[in-house]
């Protein structure tokens, strides 16, 4: 059973920590059963999953359904529920309320976007009530509107030392480890050199503590499009489409289903119906 402390233990020997997003019982089964170190519930899955053009209409309600499938398929892996937009900005007491339900749904902590006074009082909070936070710096999706979409981060020697600073709050505030997005690999390296806690990178190259990506995009089934960062380690969407076209060929051809996916009626009940 993965816990904060794994994490920690990995850093510390100079292991790299594996995440992957999921959405789903059946995609959770297989990263627990492939022994992922942690499964992040993302708020991209109102892209990925819901068909939303962005992140911003995803509510908690809804997270919370999917947050519920992936505890019922990871047994054993770190489980991150992605606080969405809006439902830990007001106050305090809201987002520590939002933060339990993510908790009692079933995730092992929550990841929060950004390091405000706010959001260091909320982490405070959380951890303090005993719900393990994961930050979120560099290109935060939830700030897209006010950075000016997406763009690098951390790109001159100031700004740099500005997300460090950041990061060191927010480790000091309790985060277990903080996620670096969409940064040059040696922006992410130097910040996670002077941290403590591990970094966990998207778009920051190899030298953070762990790496996170979306497995539909890994596995090539989201098709709307493909961060540069993203490796595909298949191509799902043209293996389903080929599948499908193949199925609807085989029942229009009455190829399917043969004699070997059907059931057969007992002999003496078909000659009751003169069959």
């Amino acid at each position: 059973m993965r816990t904060v402390t794994s994490f920690q233990r990995l850093k510390e020997n100079n292991e790299k920590i594996a995440m992957l997003t999921a959405y789903d019982y059946s995609t959770a089964q297989v990263l627990d059963k492939a022994e992922i170190d942690g499964i992040l519930v993302g708020d991209s899955l109102a892209m990925v999953a819901l068909g939303y053009k962005d992140t911003y209409n995803i509510s908690i309600d809804e997270m919370l359904i999917f947050v519920k499938a992936v505890a019922r398929g990871a047994q054993n892996s770190f489980i991150v529920g992605d606080m969405p937009f809006m439902s830990y900005n007001l106050t305090v007491e809201q987002g520590l309320e939002n933060a339990s339900k993510m908790i009692k749904a079933g995730a092992s902590g929550v990841k929060l976007e950004g390091c405000n006074e706010h959001i260091l009082k909320l982490v405070r909070r959380c951890v303090e009530s005993g719900i393990p936070v994961l930050g979120h710096l560099g290109f935060t999706p939830q700030l897209m509107n006010t950075i000016g979409g997406h763009k690098i981060q951390g790109k001159t020697s100031e700004k740099i030392e500005q997300i460090l600073e950041s990061a060191k709050k927010l480790e000091e505030a309790g985060c277990f480890a903080i996620v670096l997005e969409l940064m040059p690999s040696d922006s992410a390296k130097y910040i996670t050199e002077n941290l403590k806690v591990p970094t966990i990178g998207i778009g920051a190259g190899k030298d953070c503590s762990g790496q996170i990506v979306v497995t539909d995009d890994i596995l090539g089934k989201f098709t709307d499009f493909t961060p540069k960062f993203v490796k595909k380690y298949a191509n799902l969407d043209e293996t389903v489409s080929n599948s499908v076209s193949m199925y609807i060929r085989e029942v229009k051809e009455e190829i399917f289903p043969s004699e070997r996916e059907s059931f057969k009626l007992d002999e003496r009940e078909r000659g009751k119906l003169n069959l």
